[in-house]
């Protein structure tokens, strides 16, 4: 890619040639981002989702989980 000669700049912009890389290639650019935005976020909803599973399992065990609930009933009230 040839950056030309800037001592004028009276000259035609069209005749340097593209200005960045991978001219018209914008489409297939925003629709990779798309799929990967959207990936992304499956991925994170997925990964909240067994965190939150996993930490509600630990505490049926134990029976935490039923004070959880109860204490915030309580507090509710007040």
């Amino acid at each position: 890619m040839s950056t030309g000669n800037f001592e004028n700049w009276d000259g035609d912009l069209t005749l340097l040639g593209p200005m960045y890389p991978f001219v018209g290639s914008e489409g297939f650019m925003v629709i990779l981002a798309v799929i990967f935005w959207i990936g992304w976020h499956i991925l994170q909803i997925r990964m909240e989702n067994k965190t939150h599973n996993d930490a509600a399992a630990k505490l049926r065990q134990s029976g935490n989980l039923t004070k959880a609930v109860e204490t915030e009933r309580v507090i509710e009230r007040f």
